[in-house]
């Protein structure tokens, strides 16, 4: 990691282009704030359960599937696991496992077949089958399994996530303005389905005297933004990035810090659902702050 003098931390700082934050920071605090930020988003990716764990996505069709490492199956396992693992039945939104072939168990309990919840239903039921674990997801129309392995390389390949130098610059107070009902937005993902988001409000700011808006998702506590600009498909990811953001505070404004722009799972596995993000939310500037592309894996 670069190190920059608390100068040119300062410099950058008062250099803020209209419509950036112009509250007082402390700037090596907000550096050390920086790379805590960093070093935490690299260990969870390289948790357990993390998108660098993630060894395949299958769609199901309707009717019966086998699954297993051997070539004859419907469902083909990455090697290691078992040749023949068992059956699935898939019936419009509901998941069967209607045998196995090994021993495996089901959220934690031994069993020989079931009926398997999907992601839609909040928790899923989970399959693990030695160092694999996988669960149904539902997209749009689509029933699939995802799989992971424990045991992946993937884990030990990322070792670093390519960044902008830190820049106060991108550190931006927005103007929020709420609709007076939540707006739905569809928006594609990278499996051709669509997804859709409720839309509270509009982000106004300005980035070198350009006006901008940005239509952030509700969630639960926190906001986040899909988001593109002209740096995708050069320095960064091509599918956009994402950036989470606190709720408005008492005078409609919120804090977007680019700094904390972060690349989609799908930049680092190609078995991810990932959103792309909306035409309204394509900013027509370079966002020079945030993650790059990383070049662990070969995406689609």
């Amino acid at each position: 990691m670069k190190k920059y003098s608390v100068v040119g931390i300062l410099v950058l700082a008062v250099m803020a282009s209209a419509g950036c934050n112009r509250q007082k920071i402390d700037p090596v605090a907000y550096r050390a704030d920086m790379e805590q930020w960093h070093t935490e988003r690299l260990l969870r990716l390289k948790q357990k359960n993390s998108w660098l764990t993630l060894a395949g996505l299958y769609w199901l069709p309707e009717g019966t599937s086998t699954f297993g490492s051997d070539s004859s199956n419907t469902i083909v396992f990455p090697a290691g696991a078992p040749p023949f693992a068992g059956k699935l039945e898939r019936r419009g939104d509901t998941v069967f496992l209607i045998s196995t072939e090994v021993p495996m168990m089901v959220d934690s309990v031994i069993t020989a077949g079931t009926n398997l919840r999907s992601d839609a239903a909040g928790k899923p039921s989970v399959v693990t089958l030695g160092s694999f674990a996988w669960h149904v997801i539902k997209r749009g129309n689509l029933m699939g399994i995802r799989l992971r392995d424990f045991e992946s390389p993937m884990v030990h390949k990322l070792d670093s996530i390519p960044f902008y130098e830190i820049n106060l610059r991108w550190r931006i107070t927005a103007d929020y303005k709420p609709f007076d009902t939540p707006e739905k937005q569809k928006v594609q993902t990278v499996v051709g389905v669509e997804a859709e988001n409720i839309i509270p409000g509009v982000l106004s700011f300005s980035v070198d005297g350009k006006k901008m808006k940005l239509y952030p998702v509700a969630g639960e506590g926190e906001w986040s933004i899909v988001f593109g600009d002209l740096t995708n498909g050069d320095v960064t990811y091509p599918g956009g990035r994402f950036l989470d953001i606190s709720v408005p505070d008492g005078n409609n404004k919120v804090v977007i810090d680019f700094n904390k722009a972060y690349n989609p799972p799908c930049a680092f596995t190609p078995y991810a659902t990932c959103q792309l993000p909306h035409r309204s939310n394509m900013l027509p500037v370079k966002i020079e702050a945030g993650e790059k592309s990383v070049h662990l894996v070969q995406v689609h």
